[in-house]
């Protein structure tokens, strides 16, 4: 069961902005790998999922003006990051949500 404060209308909208975010198969890619890996650069995640370097810097925007993911630059290269551990669940979820065939 939901705790009774969590329904607030904040944090409501909150959940659901950051669901719609979610709510792409490449983006739930990125996530997972991320959720796996502390940190990586968009070079890594574009490497590693075998997409345009172009359309992973897009899909990682996405996510984080949406306040899914942080980033910290060092030097050259920017590293992306889960903002809220909490995140995992979800994208655990997410992957025991997929092998069901209901």
């Amino acid at each position: 069961m939901i705790n009774s404060n969590f329904l607030t209308n904040e944090n409501l909208q909150t959940a659901s902005r950051i669901l719609k975010a979610m709510a792409h198969p490449l983006r739930i890619k990125i996530l997972n790998l991320l959720s796996e890996k502390t940190k990586l650069t968009v070079t890594q995640i574009h490497t590693t999922l075998g997409i345009e370097q172009s359309t992973a810097s897009h899909h990682l925007g996405i996510l984080k003006d949406k306040g899914v993911l942080q980033s910290e630059r060092k030097g050259k290269n920017t590293y992306y990051f889960l903002k809220d551990q909490n995140l995992k669940s979800i994208i655990e979820c997410l992957s025991k949500c997929s092998e069901c065939n209901g």
